[in-house]
């Protein structure tokens, strides 16, 4: 009997003299192949594809796919496609199967996991794996239960907790462009292919509607697909090192991340040209090949990332001893087991810019959002805010080194501060080998060596070390030694011990664990790690452990007592408390932007103002920049770039803070746009979060990643960060041909005028706060309403789940703080991407 034809389903559902899909038949492919088609049809979905038996066995991902294992998402079993729709993009005519924009959005390859076939199919459970552009480690699909009468088959997709698992990447609402053409949906929609163009932004009539609310211009919007990065790797620039202190410093102030044991790397990167740069500038690209290649094939802007190199051992965490033998081994060595690992955190440098004056930890989302799409052996290094004490404890629990700890508002300054600490588990120093005692025992090259660190220019001794050694690092130690004899000893030492000594040149550094120094000043107790190939003998001085820094404000709130919301019986000291606890998280957003401020000096149910002028009496903590107003005058505006500065605003009565869409060092050029979602008095917030929703796609389908924010009000904030390369002009026309584009295709839905009677019954999109001197309520600003509710920043999965735009308050400080460190929020209001050009 003749098998049936697989792909008879798809043949039969399609026109092909209108539709320019392939036609079906079974072909020998390479066997392995996978694709992602990212499928505008009656609703957006992802059709995700197998090769199988010379056909794409295919399911449709309603929500598409999610690096979080948590993530269950809903995959409809279709029909087979043949394997020339592995390269298929385009457009499929309205009225015919399946009319919409398709785009290639994955491919790859994939195999079943030791074990497993292709044939688990039929029993409805597939493990594999994925190697492909955006998908890649371990996934699943699983075979529901069928409901009675329920005739489509449904499965679920899901990512298996591995070293590509995490929320902190996500996968559909960042990865907006072919991996065949890289062009947007609407290029796709429209045809375009090198050229870009916003026709298509929902299909062919959004663009008519954009045009149509440009009629004064007959041109349209073109966005600007990511360019491919250009220019040299930036230069290496000193780094930033840290203090050694007693104490972990404690305060909302500080954040804290695990202390790697490995060595410090500048990686200085644009494109495909990667170099990495050791602490002292040293260029070591050729030790550490492997892991260039992962970064360049990450295909970054022109950047400079901070960062630690480690291996692992073998009990699974970072071991300097680890890191040496993979180096020593060379490239060719080097397998998952012996890898390379990058722990970034820092962004130095950015597309030719200098990021070091912005706060640590706005550097660090920045870095976050820079590198989003990396996956193992390339990882953002993870941090705590505040709770400094308990990670310390867990990593030195793990036996790890111990923890970094960053002021969390302080700029990169390139030399050792404070501003940077770190607490150890255990004493460990670098020391210079100044000499070695032979060994009696056989197949032993010496007895121990001996160590001293320099002290006012002039090498001490510091005692010897015995152990850590093993057969292969004790030869390699000798041969070094053999090249570095010397008769005269480098450092002063008694008789006694200089007896048998074989004296070495003094240049070599080597990493020391010990208990602690004797009176004397010798290392009790010491066992040796591994040389310092990374760090010259000039620079080894003895580590001295200082105090730990200690919180610290120069600002006092009084009349802590004065109630200033009613209804919340919250006090002044209240709000004080909250903007100290979330001033971490809400800086990265404010710092250094004019802003304009809501003061209640008596309550929020008492006269307010609002106040963007200052003549200096909100004190130093505050600063000035002058800006040209209409008239053509200057008048001196408000910023604050600390801790210090928020408080010393709601000292003065400050409750909510508004700001710019620019900063002050580059006020004429724009850099985040919001389209702020206004209800009418008899919408629901359910209205609200689908017009978001909306907003959001019509946003990516031009190629533009953005964010959502709950305005503490009744509605939501739809954020766009943006490049700053364009001005005011083109900034508020860009947002006011969007906001009216989507009030002339859904005039039922929205609004993009001011005119309450026009505003009965819908959402009136503003547009208006995306022009000059305009401002934007800032992310974790408290409002001034009732029950003290707060601006909160949402990841787009989150909001479909929120029941209102004040879901939190000014008592939920502590919530917030732990929901900022959270993967839906990692680089959250950060993204590297151009206004689309007029």
């Amino acid at each position: 009997m003749a098998r049936a034809d697989p792909l008879a389903r798809y043949n039969a559902k399609r026109d092909f003299k209108l539709t320019p899909e392939p036609a079906g038949k079974v072909e020998k492919g390479a066997g392995n192949r996978f694709i992602v088609q990212k499928h505008d049809a009656t609703r957006l979905h992802y059709d995700f594809r197998l090769e199988i038996d010379g056909v794409l066995k295919s399911w449709a991902v309603t929500k598409g796919p999610s690096a979080d294992p948590a993530d269950k998402r809903l995959a409809v079993r279709t029909e087979d496609h043949p394997m020339s729709y592995a390269d298929f993009e385009g457009v499929i005519p309205k009225g015919e199967y399946g009319g919409g924009t398709v785009m290639l959005w994955d491919r790859g390859t994939w195999a079943p996991i030791a074990g497993k076939s292709a044939k688990d199919i039929e029993k409805g459970h597939l493990h594999f794996t994925l190697d492909g552009d955006r998908m890649k480690g371990e996934w699943l699909l699983v075979r529901m239960k069928p409901r009675p009468g329920e005739k489509r088959e449904n499965w679920l997709l899901r990512k298996v907790d591995d070293a590509f698992a995490g929320g902190t990447d996500d996968l559909v609402g960042r990865r907006l462009t072919s991996v065949l053409t890289d062009r947007t949906m609407a290029d796709i929609a429209a045809d375009k292919g090198g050229e870009q163009s916003l026709q298509g932004a929902k299909g062919a009539a959004f663009a008519k509607k954009m045009a149509a609310a440009a009629a004064h211009n007959k041109q349209v919007a073109k966005p600007v697909a990511k360019p491919k990065a250009s220019g040299k790797p930036p230069k290496f620039r000193p780094l930033q090192l840290a203090t050694l202190v007693d104490a972990v410093p404690t305060g909302n102030g500080w954040f804290h991340e695990i202390k790697y044991d490995g060595y410090r790397a500048e990686i200085a990167a644009s494109g495909g040209d990667v170099r990495v740069f050791t602490r002292n500038g040293l260029d070591w690209t050729d030790k550490f090949a492997p892991l260039v290649r992962h970064i360049a094939a990450l295909d970054l802007p022109p950047c400079l990332i901070d960062g630690e190199i480690v291996a692992y051992g073998k009990d699974g965490n970072p071991d300097f001893s680890a890191l040496q033998a993979v180096l020593k081994r060379g490239h060719g060595a080097q397998d998952e087991a012996t890898a390379l690992h990058l722990f970034a955190f820092d962004l130095i440098e950015q597309d030719g810019k200098s990021l070091a004056k912005l706060g640590n930890l706005e550097r660090k989302e920045r870095l976050e959002a820079l590198l989003r799409g990396a996956r193992p052996p390339i990882a953002v290094a993870d941090h705590v805010i505040g709770a400094g004490e308990t990670l310390y404890a867990a990593m030195c629990g793990a036996g790890q080194e111990g923890i970094i700890s960053k002021r969390a508002d302080a700029a990169y300054s390139g030399r050792r501060s404070k501003n940077w600490v770190k607490v150890k588990c255990t004493r460990r120093q670098e020391f210079i080998l100044v000499g070695w005692n032979p060994s009696s025992a056989k197949g032993r090259a010496f007895a121990s060596l001996l160590l001293a660190q320099r002290e006012k220019g002039k090498l001490v001794y510091k005692g010897n070390v015995g152990t850590g050694f093993d057969a292969a690092m004790m030869a390699d130690l000798a041969k070094k030694f053999a090249a570095r004899e010397r008769k005269t000893a480098p450092v002063d030492v008694d008789a006694a011990v200089a007896r048998k000594v074989h004296w070495l040149k003094p240049d070599l550094v080597a990493e020391i664990a010990f208990a602690e120094f004797t009176a004397g000043g010798s290392v009790r107790h010491a066992s040796f790690l591994g040389l310092r190939r990374d760090k010259e003998a000039k620079e080894v001085t003895p580590e001295k452990q200082q105090p730990a820094p200690e919180p610290a404000s120069d600002v006092t709130i009084s009349s802590r007592d004065r109630v200033i919301f009613p209804e919340a019986k919250a006090t002044k000291g209240d709000l004080a408390d909250y903007y100290a606890a979330i001033a971490p998280v809400m800086l990265p957003h404010m710092a250094r932007r004019p802003i304009s401020l809501v003061r209640c000096p008596q309550g929020r149910a008492k006269k307010c103002f609002f106040q963007k002028h200052d003549s200096g009496s909100f004190g130093d903590h505050v600063h000035h920049i002058p800006i040209r107003e209409k008239d053509g005058g200057h008048e001196d505006y408000l910023y604050v770039d600390d801790a210090d500065g928020i408080l010393a605003c709601v000292q003065m009565g400050t409750i909510e803070f508004h700001g710019w869409g620019s900063h002050a060092g580059a006020l004429e050029k724009p850099d985040r746009m919001v389209f702020d979602l206004d209800p009418d008095e008899g919408l629901a917030f359910a209205d609200v979060k689908k017009a978001a929703a909306d907003i959001r796609r019509q946003l990516a389908d031009i190629g533009l990643v953005s964010f959502a924010m709950l305005s503490g009000g009744k509605g939501v904030h739809v954020v766009v960060p943006l490049d700053p390369g364009h001005d005011w002009d083109a900034h508020k026309d860009f947002s006011k041909r969007f906001a009216e584009a989507l009030s002339l295709a859904e005039p039922d839905r929205y609004v993009a005028t001011m005119s309450k009677a026009k505003r009965k019954g819908k959402i009136f999109i503003d547009y208006l706060r995306n022009q000059r001197g305009s401002t934007a309520i800032m992310p974790y600003s408290a409002r001034a309403r009732e029950n003290a509710p707060v601006a909160v920043p949402v990841g787009w999965d989150a909001l479909a789940d929120i029941e209102s735009a004040g879901a939190w308050t000014i008592r939920d400080a502590a919530a917030l703080l732990e929901r900022a460190g959270s993967a839906e929020l990692k680089g959250w209001g950060f993204a590297g991407q151009k206004l689309p050009a007029l």
